[in-house]
């Protein structure tokens, strides 16, 4: 299955299709359900990536993995059995679907895409949309063994660092959540926005690959606390390149646990 899906394909699609709203606000964790609220794709309901997909922030960072278990009873809670095709949206360009695209992928679920430019290129199109809230009808989400492709801190090196973060926090210029400024050693910068062109949409697999091709071996994809990493993961999907792995606790476990910066545009 393609990682991405049109406004008009997800319209037109056939069968059960289990749509996710996927929007979030770093310095507001509320406004992504109160935007959810005013309007939503129809049917869509609604996924908190803070307690959806994270465990509470702490020494492994600012969205640490949930235990699988937990993971797999929140898909469940959210009607999403192990056969449901899974569309995941928000108004970030995909930064953050990619993460619950990763997720999923990470524990074997095949059938799972991301909306292409997000609830603006639905709303562009002049789509329906609905407000309140859809109230899934829970089912049973078996537990699977575990989550796959995550590497921590400490099986970094040698491996093609991926930084995800904006170029002023990875060079340091910024920081305005994590205890430093600057990025893991070694790290290279592929910010996010260079997925997507001028619409929010992402790159044909051709641009994508001249992005990422030089360092898909062994990659590692990073980012402040794992989940802008996933963008670039799903980049690369599309490129046809091989899937990196994610270190989930990213620039925000590492610098809590207070191990060495480098700051400047150089790895």
């Amino acid at each position: 299955m393609h990682p991405l899906i049109s406004v008009d394909a997800l319209e037109e699609i056939d069968g059960r299709v289990v749509v996710c709203d996927l929007r979030w606000d770093l310095t507001d964790r509320t406004k992504g359900r109160e935007t959810y609220e005013r309007g939503h794709i129809p049917g869509a309901r609604f996924v908190d990536l803070d307690t959806d997909l994270a465990d509470p922030p702490g020494s492994r960072g600012r969205h640490p993995l949930p235990d699988v278990s937990v993971f797999a009873a929140a898909l469940g809670d959210l009607g999403i059995a192990p056969g449901s095709h899974v569309v995941a949206y928000d108004d970030a360009g995909g930064r953050i679907a990619a993460r619950m695209w990763w997720m999923l992928r990470s524990i074997g679920h095949e059938s799972v895409q991301v909306l292409d430019g997000g609830y603006p290129a639905w709303v562009a199109a002049g789509k329906d949309v609905e407000r309140g809230t859809v109230i899934p009808s829970p089912v049973e989400y078996p537990t699977p063994a575990g989550f796959t492709g995550v590497v921590g801190h400490d099986d970094l090196l040698g491996r093609n660092l991926i930084d995800a973060r904006v170029g002023e926090r990875y060079r340091g210029e910024i920081e305005p959540i994590d205890p430093k400024a600057g990025h893991i050693p070694g790290a290279i910068n592929i910010d996010t926005a260079r997925n997507l062109d001028q619409s929010g949409r992402f790159l044909p697999p051709e641009a994508l690959r001249e992005i990422y091709t030089a360092v898909s071996d062994g990659a590692v994809v990073s980012c402040g606390s794992g989940v802008h990493a996933c963008h670039d993961a799903l980049a690369m999907e599309i490129a046809g390149l091989p899937a990196p792995d994610l270190y989930v606790g990213s620039f925000s476990e590492w610098s809590r646990l207070d191990l060495p910066v480098e700051t400047g545009p150089r790895p």
